[in-house]
Parts: C-alpha cells; structure tokens; sequence
C-alpha cells in the first residue's frame, strides 16, 4: 500500500485547515480541500479548482455526492463554527453547523480507511492544572457543548461504520492566517497598525498556544501511525500564556513598550483562568514534539505582515 494518500480536508480554506493543507502536500498526499468559505479564503486553501470543493456541510446531498466524488482515503473533518462570541451570540448556527454538518460528513465516510474529527479543549470543564484525555468533561459555551457533541457523533460513527476514528481537542492556535479575531491576531492588528496602548479583555486567563505548523505535523502523524479504533488526543504544547505573557512576547519583538486597556465589552461573562493541555499521550503514541515557541511565532507573524 501506497504511504501517499488521497486526503479530503473539510475547513481546509480556514486558519488551520490551510496549514494542514500545505503540510500534507509537502509530505505527498494528494489533498482536496471542501470549504463554504464564509470564513475561509479561497487563496487559503492551497489546491487547485480541480482540487477544491466549495460546498456548505449543512447540505446533506451536496455534501455526501462531494466526498462520493473524491472517494478519499483519509478524511479530516476541521470544518465548524469556532470563535466562541460568535457561537454564544448565533447558537443555532453554531448547532447546525458543529452538529448536523458533522452528521452529514461522517455518514459520507464510511468507506474512508481513517477520519480525523477536529474537537476543542472547549469541551473540558474549568481545572487549574494539566488536562488529560481521560479528565471528564464539561463545556462551559455553546461552542464546546457542540464540539462534545461532535465527539460523541464521532465515537457513534467508528462504532457503527468501523472506520478508525481520531479526536482531536485543539487548544489555542496561533499561526498566519487567522480568520478570527483571537487574541493573537487582535494584538497583531492593534501593534501593525501602529497602536502602542492596546484594548483588550480580561488580562488574567492563562492558555496553552500552539502553533499551526506543530498541529498538522502532530495530525499527519496520527493519522500516518494506522491506529484501528477510536483515540481522543489533546492537540496542544503543553505550556500556558497569560495575555500580559503574549503582549510581552511583542514587546520583545518589536523593542517597544506595550501598555494595555482593559476594554469592558472585551471580557467575557464565563472565563476560565487556565486551560493547559497534557500531550503526554501524543507525544508517546507519535513521538511528536513541538517546534514553535511564542516568540518565534510572534517574529514570524511580525515579520511576514510588515511584508505583505
């Protein structure tokens, strides 16, 4: 059997479906991307129009006739609605997409040898040390109940179709290309369009941030290992940042002070102070290990929007 695959990747037009894109293509998949791209780019996506389906997951035929076409190998389901606001202000949308678009990619799936669903640390309840895979859950948001959701409809699936199935629970990606207002992205913005006092939420919440290249490395490396049943992994680096740590780190970069607002309509009513994943699981299964840190990614991202 062939290493290289024929990959499907839904959301592959959005932040880290574009790099999970790049990736699998300079490891020699063949990779077809299927994207509404009402976040996505199109220029994001990385494949040609031969390779790219623009179809919405909410539509059952469409979407099942698409994945049909393409007859994949590998299929790895990121498409979703995932900026918690957004989800807390549109939940029946969030519903729609997140659950029912999960149904109909999934029910197209059954004759895929391997399925990756993309889930959230979102759906762990508030815990002050390390989560592990086997922690219960415990979403607090619209967008982590219906990721949980989405988990239990992947468990469903691989107990139904016997597709060996992957989970994984991302933690707070960082990255170029963001297609959301994260904290990131937003301090990005504010410094690049020459603020030097920045207005922000609650200064306190610590997160694990990992970098979108590490993902779809530690991604391929699932999927490349063959595991036959249903694993549930946390995709993280298994270190924690405070907002005051990030804003820092592009003090450092820039070599200007930063100072910071705090802007009420920023903070959120539910926060939780830390969300920090253990990868231990990961790292033993794959052997997989992180390279970005948060100042090497906040250089990089610096640097590439200064030369756009």
């Amino acid at each position: 059997m062939s290493d290289k695959k024929k990959v499907l990747i839904t959301g592959g037009a959005g932040f880290i479906g574009s790099a999970l894109s790049g990736h699998l293509q300079e490891l020699g998949h063949e990779v077809f991307v299927l994207d509404d791209l009402s976040f996505g780019r199109r220029e994001l996506a990385g494949v040609d129009d031969a390779h790219f389906l623009k179809v919405d997951i909410r539509d059952r035929n469409t979407t099942q006739q698409a994945i049909a076409r393409v007859d994949p190998q590998w299929v790895l389901h990121l498409a979703a609605i995932h900026f918690i606001p957004y989800c807390n202000q549109h939940p029946v949308e969030a519903a729609d997409i997140n659950i029912n678009g999960t149904i109909n990619v999934l029910d197209a799936c059954v004759d895929a040898e391997q399925v990756f669903v993309a889930s959230t640390a979102a759906v762990y309840p508030i815990a002050d040390g390390a989560v592990r895979e086997d922690h219960p859950t415990g979403p607090l948001d619209i967008y982590g109940i219906t990721k949980l959701a989405t988990e239990r409809l992947a468990s469903e699936f691989h107990l139904r179709a016997g597709v060996p199935t992957i989970v994984g629970r991302f933690f707070n990606a960082f990255g170029p290309n963001e297609t959301n207002p994260h904290l990131i992205p937003e301090v990005q913005q504010q410094v690049l369009s020459g603020k030097r006092t920045l207005q922000l939420g609650n200064l306190d919440p610590k997160r694990d941030f990992i970098h979108t290249e590490d993902m779809s490395r530690a991604m391929a490396l699932l999927l490349g290992k063959g595991l036959t049943g249903f694993e549930v992994f946390n995709i993280g680096r298994g270190i924690e940042y405070s907002v005051r740590e990030i804003v820092d780190a592009f003090e450092r970069q820039l070599g200007e002070p930063l100072t910071i607002e705090v802007d009420p309509a920023r903070v959120r009513k539910v926060e939780r102070m830390h969300l920090l994943a253990d990868v231990s699981k990961l790292k033993r299964v794959t052997g997989w290990e992180p390279k970005w840190g948060i100042d090497e990614g906040v250089a990089t991202l610096l640097k590439e929007e200064r030369h756009k």
